[in-house]
């Protein structure tokens, strides 16, 4: 890979950061605007990491559930496609195997919010089982409390219609 290529990368990542950074400030539409803004210019068969980190927060901004899914389908998808050498390119400490518990979880979420709890339950489980990946720190303690509050949410509703909230 060239320099100018490590170089150009690094914008599209940076470009997500400040994305990101107004979704948490609130501001969803720019957020969203400049997320879909990206994804245009690098498109399905972009580079695996740009795909995977966008579609993921991607999903985060939308406001029908089943959009949300399809943007944490395409976190997933992209996941699948991207190798440890390029990871490793943008991070020298992140796995890929890392990012597993938190995209099934958060399909889980989706099919908890579209009702559909078999589906929803597949992914918790996934989850759960790569939880094992993650390391006994703030992020991966998070996400087995996450998985945790979700089981307990879906073993609490189970058979009385849509669980309430947003799933974090």
């Amino acid at each position: 890979m060239t320099e100018q290529q490590e170089s150009s990368e690094d914008v599209v990542m940076t470009r997500i950061g400040q994305a990101l950074m107004l979704l948490h400030g609130g501001d969803r539409e720019e957020a969203r605007n400049r997320f879909g803004a990206l994804w245009s210019e690098i498109g399905e068969n972009g580079d695996p990491l740009h795909r995977c980190t966008l579609a993921h927060y991607m999903a985060d901004t939308q406001d029908d559930p089943a959009d949300e899914l399809a943007w944490d389908l395409r976190a997933l998808s992209a996941a699948d496609g991207l190798s440890e050498e390029r990871l490793a390119q943008h991070h020298a400490t992140l796995a890929v195997r890392a990012f597993y518990p938190s995209l099934h979880l958060n399909l889980a979420a989706d099919y908890v919010k579209l009702q559909r709890p078999d589906a929803a339950r597949v992914h918790l489980d996934r989850a759960r089982a790569a939880t094992g990946t993650l390391a006994d720190d703030g992020y991966g303690n998070g996400i087995r409390a996450a998985v945790e509050r979700l089981e307990a949410r879906m073993a609490g509703e189970r058979g009385s219609g849509p669980l309430p909230g947003q799933f974090p």
